[in-house]
């Protein structure tokens, strides 16, 4: 039974690996992405795919001399697609995570981001994240950031939505808002006159990359040279500063 089962797995991986071949002997790199995740990867009001994700996988695929197609779905059906081999790459705002390289290889990074407390800027008490401690912070009930201010010591107002818990801080019912700060980036490149700011950043630092099949080496490598060159060229900071007013790519 085992020896069956392991036949066809391999069979399996098999055809998955001479999916991505041909993909790319025809000429078409396939990217996996959400298209509902503004602004990384949304369709616009005339139905066209935009965003930060969407046009650097559009530069990785001129620099590797390949034509490109979407594949876009919600994240579960997303990588389930993935998974079973209907694209190349992910290129969704994947956090690098030692859980996912069990299963996925990870081509260069083209996000950097920090945990970042968004403060009103008339608040001149928080400095640090150690200052959380009693303070009042708008978040939905299972988020990780509000998980993260809680290990502080502040104290969760529960909303479903980031735009709710912007609501409360701009008019003062909440302290503070813990989340990544290309969130607020992209919060404040579409209200720059809303009374925000970020009032500290935390130290670690996260990173998001593109996935390709496990052990899909030779793609990586080649998509990780593609991101680089694009960094060195000033064309990632370019596509960032577009959609967020920043170079959140280094």
């Amino acid at each position: 039974m085992v020896s069956k089962l392991l036949k066809i797995l391999a069979l399996g991986a098999f055809l998955t690996l001479n999916l991505n071949a041909k993909t790319i002997k025809e000429g078409v790199l396939t990217i996996a992405t959400e298209g509902t995740y503004a602004p990384f990867s949304y369709y616009d009001d005339k139905n066209e795919l935009k965003g930060y994700d969407v046009d650097i996988a559009r530069e990785v695929a001129k620099k590797l001399n390949l034509k490109i197609e979407f594949l876009t779905a919600p994240w579960d059906a997303m990588l389930a697609a993935f998974d079973a081999g209907k694209a190349d790459a992910v290129f969704n705002q994947v956090s690098v995570t030692d859980e996912r390289k069990k299963k996925y290889d990870y081509a260069q990074p083209y996000t950097v981001v920090h945990g970042a407390i968004i403060t009103h800027k008339d608040n001149d008490d928080i400095k640090s994240f150690d200052d959380l401690k009693g303070k009042k912070n708008a978040d939905s009930a299972t988020s990780n950031w509000a998980k993260v201010a809680a290990s502080y010591g502040a104290q969760n107002v529960t909303v479903d939505s980031f735009s709710k818990s912007m609501e409360l801080l701009v008019s003062k019912r909440v302290d503070t808002v813990v989340r990544d700060n290309i969130v607020f980036y992209d919060f404040i490149k579409q209200r720059p006159g809303a009374p925000v700011k970020i009032a500290a950043e935390g130290s670690d630092t996260d990173y998001t990359a593109p996935i390709v099949q496990k052990g899909n080496t030779e793609l990586a490598d080649q998509i990780s040279k593609a991101i680089e060159e694009l960094k060195n060229e000033g064309k990632l900071a370019e596509i960032s500063i577009r959609y967020f007013g920043k170079d959140v790519s280094r």
